[in-house]
């Protein structure tokens, strides 16, 4: 996925920006970014790698190379970024959160137009450089973003850094979220509140989907008002957002709490503990353990000293041994005892299935596995939520074509809750990894624990429901 972080002040903004940067750090794991502006000196720019160290010990030592009272940091799990722009709108530079699938179709359109690519990493189109492309398109920045809009299927979410202030401009569908805070002394737009507060920084209000503001140190402008429909990605709640993190106002660990209270309370499966698979397993097991009136122990542990979550190798092979060796089971919980674990999600299995395997080889007597979402029967098309590059990488979907000999039929039936479908596959994803039972939370409990319509929510992945920007559905 990606987060970024941009902040304007009446004083030096280059502490602030690194700091929170880093706390969008758990949002991506590939590529990292600072640019600020002064008056004097112009724009200033760095882009590191974080597939090899993290995002502090790239940037530490050569944070007195900026200066300026604005600035705009990215993470992010695509391309290098910020992209710096001079244009007839002026000299800009740009960084986005954003999945565009027809990024060769608009890159062939622009340089029909005679437009060029230069941002190329192994004869990939950089998307950061695309978008900027687009929005010089515009007589005006306002004009640019709203191209954006309309031709990219899929997402992006943006901050543009300008001479005299930040651009902020979120998603058409609000996929992926901006929230702006304030202080004396100026304002910060990010992808995570859990950036504000030791800044001192206070939540002001979401920018709502494809509404542009412009920061000033003095004060915001309204750009664009906020489009009707919205599809925030439910999966925020879910995985992505950080337990102090709020979207819509709405707290992600008070989420997974309250869903997996719900569950709890529904299952009578008799255990002896819950535990939760660290880090976004936790909330849910605690609310679990609440509404199944049963004890919540730490049978697994991750080791945070070198194991944060944000790294994560790009090869696959050492991705699974990383998953393994941050994992630490803890035998004398484990032994003799019916363990039901909280997980996030189940996307291949690998990791899950090993993990199963440790807690009996650590002497649990059953394994129940309680996932905080409901299966994931689509691959998705807005968000770069996994590294899939197939949708039969999907434990569901190679299941389904085991049972039907087509990965893409029946997928409705498999996704609605207890159909004798969705119950067949889920017995089946048990057996594969080797589970005494596993259940998922139903779509409704997940909708009811967030709050908001269903149709404000992005489902896509469980139900195959949203669209993209553009289309007329209602």
């Amino acid at each position: 996925m990606g987060g970024f972080f941009g902040t304007i002040k009446k004083s030096s903004c280059v502490n602030d920006l690194f700091y929170g940067t880093d706390y969008n750090s758990h949002l991506g794991t590939k590529r990292a970014g600072l640019v600020t502006f002064d008056q004097e000196k112009g724009f200033s720019r760095s882009i590191h790698s974080l597939e090899h160290d993290y995002f502090r010990s790239r940037f530490e030592r050569e944070l007195d190379s900026f200066s300026g009272n604005s600035g705009i940091g990215v993470i992010s799990d695509t391309d290098p970024q910020p992209i710096l722009i001079n244009s007839h709108l002026g000299r800009y530079a740009v960084v986005t959160v954003a999945k565009i699938n027809n990024m060769r179709e608009i890159a062939k359109e622009l340089m029909d137009q005679r437009m060029h690519l230069s941002e190329m990493s192994a004869n990939n189109i950089n998307p950061t450089e695309l978008v900027a492309l687009m929005i010089n398109m515009g007589d005006t920045f306002v004009d640019g973003i709203n191209i954006v809009y309309n031709k990219v299927k899929g997402s992006c979410s943006m901050l543009i850094l300008t001479e005299d202030g930040i651009i902020a401009a979120r998603d058409a569908l609000g996929r992926t979220p901006i929230v702006i805070g304030v202080k004396d002394e100026g304002y910060a737009a990010t992808s995570e509140t859990t950036a504000l507060p030791n800044l001192d920084f206070k939540r002001l209000r979401d920018i709502g989907p494809g509404e542009i503001v412009k920061l000033k140190a003095d004060g915001i402008e309204q750009l664009q008002k906020p489009f009707s429909k919205c599809q925030i990605c439910s999966f925020l709640w879910v995985y992505y957002g950080f337990p102090a993190s709020c979207y819509e106002g709405i707290n992600t660990e008070y989420v997974r709490e309250t869903a997996g209270e719900v569950m709890g309370r529904e299952d009578d499966t008799e255990v002896d503990c819950v535990c939760g698979v660290p880090d976004s397993g936790v909330g849910t097991a605690l609310g679990y353990a609440v509404g199944h009136n049963t004890p919540y122990k730490r049978a697994v542990l991750k080791y945070t000293p070198t194991w944060p979550r944000s790294f994560t190798p790009g090869n696959q092979s050492l991705r699974n041994l990383v998953a393994k060796m941050k994992l630490i089971p803890n035998e004398a919980i484990l032994r003799g005892n019916r363990v039901a674990f909280c997980d996030d999600s189940i996307v291949r299995g690998t990791q899950l299935r090993d993990n199963v395997k440790t807690f009996f080889e650590n002497g649990a007597t059953e394994v129940h596995a309680r996932i905080s979402c409901p299966p994931l029967v689509y691959g998705c098309p807005f968000i770069g939520f996994t590294a899939s590059k197939s949708d039969l990488e999907l434990i569901t979907r190679r299941i389904i074509q085991d049972f039907e000999g087509d990965p893409n039929k029946n997928l409705d039936k498999y996704a609605t809750t207890d159909s004798p479908e969705y119950k067949r596959m889920v017995e089946e994803i048990g057996r594969q990894l080797g589970l005494t039972s596993v259940k998922f939370n139903k779509i409704e409990t997940l909708i009811d624990a967030i709050g908001l319509p269903k149709e404000r929510v992005c489902t896509h992945c469980f139900d195959g429901s949203s669209w993209f920007f553009g289309e007329d559905k209602e």
